[in-house]
């Protein structure tokens, strides 16, 4: 049997909603996959926790199922380990276990990379094995590897992205159709974009996973999911997306990460950007990240962020490029984290606050909400009153200041006896407001 006749034996771990798309893919394009390979590609065993479940069609010797999972990978017939499992563990002791013995991984598993990615890359150079994990993030959108590879040549300033389609969904359609949260968050859950229990994307947790991932690719810097400042949509209201709307302005929930004076931030949280904006017009379940490089320019990339088919192609898109360094005898780039950044807290970060206030309908109010802002060192860009009486509110735009100036100047506001109640705080990003 010649080289390219040897097949490259895959062990895969995890057959739900992705990995059963990775199987069909498989199966489906096995002779394109050959050709571009140049070798043909063969799954040896499926790791799963019910072997007997009806699987209905899918194209498979029930006989590949096993429980065993660390006994697929321990198999010396195993090249590739893929994992579509998903959460810390087992899956870190898997995946270690594969690397450290030479076997290649492609992983979709966001939370481990972002919990614990260093562990990972440190089991590959150990191993001299490749780990690859294009669909932690943004599922098919081809994003990962320009960062690490395309863009390895130029110097990242700053990534900001749409990376969660559930919220986005949500957001969507509280902008479109003028409906509250809870009414927007019923209705991705009756057309499936929102699990039964939505809090890992609705309190951005599933943001703040692909964020750290983005940073450290972008800024060569080991960032963690803690590292990353975290707010989610729950407290976003009708009445913000109508005074966003009211200004030419959507809200987004943002992943945010950039680097400057030896600094990196990350943070995620629900923002105000101009409806001019790149990312403004990414609606529904879809996804965008919106790249900003020294040398490139400005770089967009979109497209479906999540389901079974474009995860998968992430997924096997991986797996070629495994292949074919192994074929090659060759590994990918390394993890790159020489930088070393230093995580700027949010407390540092420059930010704008949009803040709504029901005030007292009476002589001095603006005063005293001025000297609030004065006091904190916070510059006023825009102020504005709607209604009257008991009905007034004060809508207020800052100027760029550092995020904790500006939380203390929320919580003054609080304080002062002509405001009834801060009605909303949101983030606005983008250019000046006219």
């Amino acid at each position: 049997m010649t080289q390219d006749e040897r097949p490259v034996r895959l062990a895969l771990l995890g057959c739900g909603t992705v990995g059963s798309e990775v199987v069909r893919l498989l199966h489906e394009q096995a002779d394109d996959l050959r050709a571009r390979i140049g070798a043909p590609l063969q799954l040896v065993g499926i790791a799963v926790r019910r072997p007997g479940r009806d699987r209905g069609t899918l194209p498979v010797d029930r006989d590949l199922f096993t429980t065993d999972a660390l006994g697929l990978i321990k198999r010396d017939d195993v090249d590739i380990v893929v994992e579509v499992v998903g959460g810390i563990e087992p899956a870190r002791t898997w995946l270690v276990e594969a690397l450290r013995s030479g076997k290649s991984v492609v992983t979709a598993n966001k939370a481990l990379l972002a919990e614990d990615g260093a562990t990972l890359h440190e089991a590959a150079a150990e191993g001299n094995a490749d780990l690859y994990y294009e669909a932690s993030v943004a599922a098919a959108i081809p994003l990962l590897r320009p960062l690490r590879e395309s863009l390895h040549g130029d110097r990242i300033r700053r990534v900001t992205g749409i990376v969660n389609g559930t919220t986005n969904f949500i957001l969507s359609r509280m902008d479109a159709a003028g409906s509250s949260f809870h009414e927007a968050l019923e209705e991705a859950t009756a057309l499936g974009y929102a699990e039964a229990d939505p809090t890992a994307d609705v309190e951005g947790f599933d943001a703040a996973a692909k964020a750290a991932i983005l940073a450290s690719l972008a800024f060569h810097t080991r960032v963690r999911a803690a590292d990353v400042h975290r707010e989610g949509i729950t407290e976003v209201t009708a009445a913000d997306v109508a005074s966003a709307r009211a200004m030419g302005r959507v809200i987004k929930l943002l992943c945010i990460a950039s680097a400057s004076d030896g600094a990196v931030s990350v943070r995620v949280h629900p923002a105000m950007i101009p409806r001019s904006h790149p990312l403004a017009s990414v609606n529904d379940v879809y996804n965008a990240v919106f790249v900003e490089a020294e040398a490139a320019g400005e770089l967009m990339f979109y497209g479906r962020g999540a389901g079974g088919a474009p995860t998968a192609s992430a997924v096997i898109g991986d797996i070629v490029a495994v292949a074919r360094n192994r074929l090659a005898g060759v590994r990918a780039p390394s993890e790159s984290n020489y930088a070393d950044l230093r995580i700027r807290p949010m407390g540092e970060v420059l930010t704008r606050y949009h803040v709504s206030l029901d005030v007292a309908d009476r002589a001095g109010v603006l005063a005293a909400v001025a000297g609030v802002f004065a006091k904190h060192d916070v510059s006023i860009q825009t102020v504005r009153q709607e209604g009257r009486g008991d009905d007034a509110t004060l809508v207020v735009v800052t100027h760029s200041a550092p995020d904790a100036a500006l939380a203390s100047t929320v919580e003054d506001l609080r304080r002062l006896d002509v405001v009834r109640a801060v009605s909303s705080v949101m983030r606005v990003e983008g250019e000046d407001l006219p």
